[in-house]
């Protein structure tokens, strides 16, 4: 039975064993082990923990733990370092050398676990999504994927496949060695402190939810926006642009956690569900459909606040005429009754004027304008806004009287900030990810009906794309919010872009 949604706060009680694939990679020295510490710092570890890196780099335990201090040290949340804490956690790292392909690296591995007496435990990929089958394929004729004496669990990191063809091979696989109270289907923002509450605020609070619906909302803006360009990822990002890279799963599950219906209760199976029926409800785009409801572009060259960019034409491994789009708009319909009518407005993009990610709900106007002033309906619509980066919080804009004889009507804003209400040190997502793992609660992983949902919509899309390919996308400069018809596309349905200033 799952555990409910909050129960994984608590320290795991079992001895565990943590082993991670790719371990000399970016993910483990800036994420997992940074996050590792501060678990340990407060004594959310469990009292026997090991650590297990698993890379073909030649290193040694010595030269792991000393890889591993120098991330803790430069990327762990609270600074300086504790050293009591390194001294306990240290000592719990250790490392098997072996090419993901090798039989004997498993074998190691199996004898290392077996000695350590970690009974439970967790297998996390942090590999390239290329080296997961041949891994996953290992684990199972090693015989790692069950113990008899404790459980045996697998994160899988995104992009869980490339396509829906794909992620359905490689659900077929991963199946074929475990089952799926197994898998843990890592999405970094669903661990996410702001993005959690989006589901606390909806239903904690009596408010707002009876107003959540298409009677007195008009449309949603779901904005996932980055300043950065593509940098050192052009390659992989030629493959998957953001359609992919964001779309796929870090969008449709903002979208999901706005739209859902409230849970008979807060565990993994019944939050989950209810995100599946919104994806299985959203009206397919396909062939035209597609074409008319999406828009993407790509940044040219330029400066953002004194850097210069280059285009992302002249990036290294990007196609001279590639069609990868860098910014995406998509205007999608939920066909269920609560939503039906109101356009939810998806946008993702890269080299953009600021980096934010929002949710803003704009709800329907007076029908009529009682002051002798501006109708607020077109001039100063009320808006939720519940930013999840940066300067997390939430906002309401609404009209107020401005004082004075005249009856002028001005919009102003209620405001809720999470750094002035709780301080900055909210959890990193990895930390309650990690722990929620240990502890067995799946509520903020993805399961398969729910990834193999997200892609087909997505592969509704792309099929659409390549059956029509665009001769050139437009282009827009670095630093700003898209390029005109970017405006364009939102305007055909009587509406503008939210784009924040500050």
């Amino acid at each position: 039975m799952s555990e409910p949604f909050f129960s994984s706060s608590e320290k795991p009680n079992v001895p565990i064993g943590i082993v991670i694939f790719g371990a000399t990679g970016d993910l483990t020295r800036r994420k997992l082990l940074p996050a590792l510490y501060q678990l340990a710092a407060e004594d959310q570890l469990p009292d026997k923990v090991h650590i297990i890196g698993f890379a073909r780099r030649e290193w040694d335990d010595a030269k792991f733990q000393a890889m591993m201090l120098a991330g803790i040290e430069e990327f762990a949340r609270e600074q300086p370092v504790d050293p009591q804490v390194m001294e306990r956690l240290l000592p719990c790292l250790h490392y098997v050398a072996s090419v993901f392909e090798a039989e004997k690296g498993y074998k190691e591995l199996s004898q290392l676990l077996d000695n350590l007496g970690a009974d439970n435990r967790l297998f996390y990929l942090a590999t390239p999504p290329s080296a997961y089958s041949e891994i996953i394929d290992q684990i199972g004729a090693a015989g790692l994927a069950n113990c008899e004496m404790g459980w045996t669990r697998i994160v899988v990191e995104k992009p869980y496949g490339q396509d829906l063809s794909s992620a359905e091979h490689l659900d077929q696989q991963v199946h074929q060695v475990f089952s799926e109270d197994q898998i843990y289907r890592i999405d970094h923002y669903l661990g996410k402190e702001t993005v959690q509450n989006i589901l606390v605020f909806r239903f904690a609070n009596g408010i707002f939810e009876p107003l959540w619906n298409r009677r007195y909302i008009d449309s949603v803006q779901i904005t996932v926006a980055e300043s950065v360009g593509v940098g050192s990822r052009a390659g992989y990002y030629e493959g998957a642009g953001v359609v992919r890279d964001m779309l796929q799963n870090h969008l449709l599950q903002l979208l999901t956690l706005t739209a859902m219906e409230s849970p008979a209760t807060f565990t993994a199976d019944a939050v989950r569900d209810e995100k599946v029926k919104v994806l299985n409800s959203l009206d397919p785009l396909i062939g035209d459909d597609a074409l008319a409801n999406t828009f993407r572009a790509q940044y040219k060259s330029g400066t953002h606040n004194g850097v210069a960019m280059p285009a992302y034409l002249k990036s290294e491994g990007v196609a001279k005429n590639s069609k990868t789009e860098t910014l995406l708009a998509a205007k999608l319909q939920i066909a269920n009754w609560r939503w039906a009518g109101v356009p939810f407005f998806l946008r993702s993009g890269k080299a953009l004027a600021r980096r934010v990610t929002e949710i803003a709900v704009q709800f329907k106007q007076v029908p009529l304008s009682l002051f002798g002033w501006k109708n607020l309906a077109g001039e100063a619509p009320n808006i939720l806004i519940m930013r999840l980066q940066p300067d997390e919080g939430i906002s309401l804009r609404f009209g107020a009287k401005v004082p004075g004889a005249e009856n002028r009507i001005e919009a102003v804003q209620m405001n809720f900030s999470y750094e002035e209400t709780f301080g900055n040190q909210s959890p990193a997502a990895y930390e309650r990810l990690l722990m929620d793992s240990m502890n067995g609660d799946a509520t903020l992983f993805t399961r398969s009906d729910e990834v193999l949902s997200a892609w087909q919509f997505v592969s509704n899309i792309t099929e659409a794309w390549q059956a029509a390919p665009a001769t050139k996308l437009p282009q827009y400069e670095v630093g700003s919010w898209g390029p005109p018809e970017l405006d364009s596309f939102i305007q055909r349905s009587g509406l503008r872009w939210r784009n924040p200033k500050n």
